[in-house]
């Protein structure tokens, strides 16, 4: 289920082959007195069973991988990175996506600062 600045995604049975997990991401736009606006997300939730918390903080121009960021997150407590809780093939990726670009006012084509990417765990 989404909603700006939250998705909650769940599979309580552990269907599919998945294990059970309960996520929600959180989200929102920070302002770095250094760094300018960053995307600030929040992981929360259990995966067979167990809890975990996770905070990370993405530049402007790399905010837009924040599932690539999620799926290494999960992965690390549990969930198959294949079975990521987004996906892009969900129309939450695509709301998320667009609910993102609109806080940040980014547009599509601006450049990548390639530090960033080193920076926020993407290489």
């Amino acid at each position: 289920m989404f909603e700006p600045g939250h998705l909650h995604r769940s599979n309580p049975l552990g269907l599919g082959g998945q294990p059970g997990y309960s996520i929600d991401f959180y989200y929102e736009v920070r302002k770095d007195s250094q760094e300018g606006p960053m995307l600030h997300g929040r992981l929360v939730g259990e995966i067979e069973g167990r809890a975990f918390e996770e905070v990370f903080e993405m530049h402007r121009d790399t905010a837009f991988n924040f599932a690539s960021v999620i799926s290494r997150l999960v992965a690390k407590h549990g969930l198959p990175p294949n079975h990521s809780p987004i996906m892009r093939a969900h129309a939450e990726y695509d709301a998320i996506f667009e609910d993102i670009r609109a806080k940040l006012h980014a547009k599509p084509g601006e450049a990548v600062d390639l530090d960033h990417l080193e920076r926020d765990g993407l290489t």
